[in-house]
């Protein structure tokens, strides 16, 4: 097998990874609107038992007590448990408490896509490597594409250790329009790589890059998530949101994904340095991409101060973590198309 037919199969791995993730996004989708009725309907009944008084309550333990011995004890356990299962699903933690078993199905169906269709695109990434004979992370497209294996990859792993489907759609779409984009904007023959990639550190950088970003991204997705949910929660209202982990552990998660992306980059910008002494003369040039790639570096580190700050409310401190994926969307999407620099190696 010669390398073209390499490449080319490398692009039907693809296709095929878009169709099945395609299809995971759908059954996602399915899945939310499936567990939306009954959710809704027990956040409903939360309220109404919430309008129940203390006195209430207290007469009802009152009336228990004079049963036989015991009674209150199991009465009051009664209270808890029903306690319990509300906080548990407010916080998202009994997705499948009364949702019909073609639902479940739906989740699991998603899930198993989701896998496949991660599959299928590493088995692209490998076959566009294998092509080459290189690391495929040259150019904007291959770089694209290896995100995109990233995300879905750190988001398959995940979900085997706790329940994420009602993330699956937040994640699966957006890695949908960007290998979109790829195809239709970025996508590039197969071919060597100048002189000045030819580097070990190629493969070192450039992967450390694009794990820091999957997780930034992951990161952006649950810190949006979050922001709506503590508007939802502070005004009442119900919402789709209300099926989703509360406010709390939505923040709580996507401070710690960031605890562990920002050490990644803070790497990556190490290694960039170095490899740029061996490739050109100089640890630093201030070029367009390296500048970029330290303001990146600053909004996240600002992002993490604010956060552990007294005086600094955990919204304000989201929007800063949002706005440094906006600088990386910049970074990649802005300067390397239209900025001219040493770092020009989108392949257009």
């Amino acid at each position: 097998m010669n390398a073209l037919d390499l490449a080319l199969y490398s692009n039907y791995a693809l296709y095929s990874a878009m169709a099945v993730l395609a299809l995971a996004m759908l059954a996602y989708a399915g899945y939310l609107a499936g567990l939306m009725p009954a959710r809704s309907e027990r956040r409903e009944h939360e309220k109404e038992s919430a309008l129940l008084s203390t006195r209430e309550r207290e007469e009802a333990l009152v009336g228990a007590s004079a049963g036989p011995t015991g009674s209150v004890e199991s009465s009051g356990e009664r209270v808890v448990a029903s306690d319990d299962a509300g906080s548990s699903a407010t916080s998202g933690r009994a997705l499948d408490e009364g949702v019909s078993v073609g639902t479940r199905k739906l989740g699991g169906i998603a899930g198993s896509l989701a896998w496949l269709g991660t599959i299928l695109l590493a088995v692209s990434v490998a076959l566009r490597g294998l092509s080459v004979s290189r690391a495929p992370l040259g150019n904007m497209f291959e770089f694209a594409v290896v995100a995109c294996l990233f995300v879905m990859l750190a988001f398959s792993l995940w979900s085997t250790r706790r329940d994420l489907r009602w993330l699956g759609l937040f994640v699966v779409t957006p890695v949908l329009l960007v290998l979109g984009v790829a195809l239709v904007s970025w996508y590039t023959e197969a071919a060597e790589l100048m002189p000045s990639l030819q580097s070990y550190w190629l493969v070192i950088h450039v992967t450390v890059a694009v794990i820091a970003i999957a997780i930034f991204f992951i990161g952006a997705v649950t810190g949006i998530l979050y922001l709506a949910q503590d508007k939802v929660e502070q005004s009442g209202r119900t919402s789709f949101l209300n099926h989703f982990p509360g406010s709390k552990a939505l923040e709580r998660l996507t401070y710690g994904l960031h605890v562990v992306a920002f050490p990644l980059w803070t790497f990556t910008l190490i290694a960039g340095a170095i490899w740029a002494r061996q490739a050109w003369a100089s640890y630093w040039n201030w070029d367009p991409k390296e500048v970029w790639s330290f303001v990146i570096w600053v909004v996240y580190a600002a992002y993490l101060h604010a956060r552990v700050t007294s005086g600094w409310s955990k919204q304000r401190a989201t929007y800063i973590a949002l706005a440094g994926f906006v600088c990386i969307l910049i970074n990649y999407g802005v300067v390397n198309l239209f900025f001219v620099s040493q770092h020009s190696y989108s392949g257009l």
